[in-house]
C-alpha cells in the first residue's frame, strides 16, 4: 500500500534553542521512500547527519519566537505483516555485528532482569519466531495499552510493575523479555495507518531467521501499514525530536497517514 504520512510541529521558544531532529524516513526492506518534504520556519541552516544506528537526523538551532517543523513522505509499505512460525533462532555466534548491540541491557530495557519471567512466558515454545511471536501474546493479554496515560518514558521493570503502558512502554517491555532469551530486539518509532487515536506510534522489531521481523501487542492481529523513521536501542535513541536547555514542548502537533489511492 502507498501512505503519505506527514508530521506538523509548532512550538513557542524563549530562547535560542539546539534541536536534533528524526522525522525522515529512509528507504529499507521493509518501505520505499518515494518522496519527501521538509520545511522550516523561519527558514534556519540544518545539518543532516546519520546516527549510529543509520537514522536520518537533523541538526539546528531555533530561535526565539514561534518555530515550525512540517514534514510528509509519501511511501510503499506492505499491508500485511511478514509472519513467520518456525523461523529460527540464530546463534549469537552468527549473528551479524552490527545486530549485537540488540542483545544487551539498556536505559529502558533491563534485559538481565527478565530472564525468569521470559522462561516462564516462552519457554516451552520452539527458539525463534514462535518465542517471540508468544511474547507478544503475553503482553496483549497482560498488559494494558493505554494510550495518553504517560508522556515520559518508562523502563521494562516499572511496565511490569504498573501493568499498563502506552505503546512505547509496551515495546520496551517485549524488547527486554527477547533479549533476555538473547534474540535481538529494537524499538522502532514511526507512523501507523488507522491508528487510534492518531500519533506516532511505537513498535518493536526481533531479529530471527536471519532479518528483522515486526511485533506491536498494542494491535490486534499482524495488521500492515507501518512506516518506520527510527530505530534504536529503546525510546532514548529514537525521539521525534530532542532538544536542550530549558524544556519546551509542541504548542501544536498534528500527525496524518492517509492511504494514496490509484497506485500500483
Amino acid at each position: 500500500m502507498w501512505l503519505r504520512v506527514s508530521c506538523d510541529l509548532v512550538f513557542d521558544i524563549e530562547i535560542s534553542t539546539p534541536f536534533i531532529l528524526m522525522l525522515r524516513p529512509r528507504s529499507g526492506a521493509q518501505q520505499w521512500v518515494e518522496r519527501d518534504e521538509f520545511k522550516i520556519s523561519p527558514n534556519l541552516q540544518v545539518i543532516e547527519c546519520t546516527d549510529g544506528y543509520g537514522n536520518l537526523c537533523q541538526r539546528l538551532v531555533a530561535p526565539p519566537g514561534n518555530f515550525s517543523i512540517y514534514t510528509a513522505a509519501d511511501v510503499k509499505t506492505s499491508e500485511f505483516l511478514d509472519v513467520d512460525f518456525g523461523a529460527p533462532f540464530i546463534e549469537i555466534q552468527n549473528l551479524p555485528n552490527d545486530v549485537l548491540c540488540y542483545l544487551l541491557p539498556s536505559r529502558y530495557c533491563e534485559s538481565d532482569r527478565f530472564n525468569d519471567l521470559a522462561m516462564s512466558i516462552a519457554g516451552n515454545q520452539l527458539p525463534g519466531f514462535n518465542q517471540v511471536a508468544a511474547i507478544e501474546n503475553w503482553l496483549r493479554n497482560t498488559i494494558s495499552f493505554i494510550p495518553g496515560s504517560s508522556d515520559i518514558p518508562i523502563s521494562a521493570i516499572e511496565v511490569n510493575q504498573k501493568q499498563s503502558g502506552v505503546c512505547r512502554d509496551l515495546a520496551h517491555l517485549g524488547i527486554a523479555l527477547c533479549r533476555s532469551l538473547s534474540i535481538p530486539a529494537r524499538m522502532v518509532v514511526g507512523y501507523l495507518y488507522q491508528l487510534y487515536p492518531m500519533d506516532m506510534h511505537a513498535w518493536f522489531e526481533a531479529y530471527i531467521g536471519g532479518r528483522w521481523y515486526t511485533f506491536d501487542a498494542t494491535q490486534i492481529g499482524p495488521k500492515g501499514g507501518y512506516v518506520a523513521v527510527g530505530y534504536g536501542l529503546d525510546a532514548a535513541d529514537v525521539a521525534v525530536f530532542n532538544q536542550f536547555g530549558p524544556a519546551v514542548y509542541p504548542i501544536q502537533q498534528i500527525i496524518k497517514v492517509e492511504q494514496i489511492e490509484n497506485r500500483v
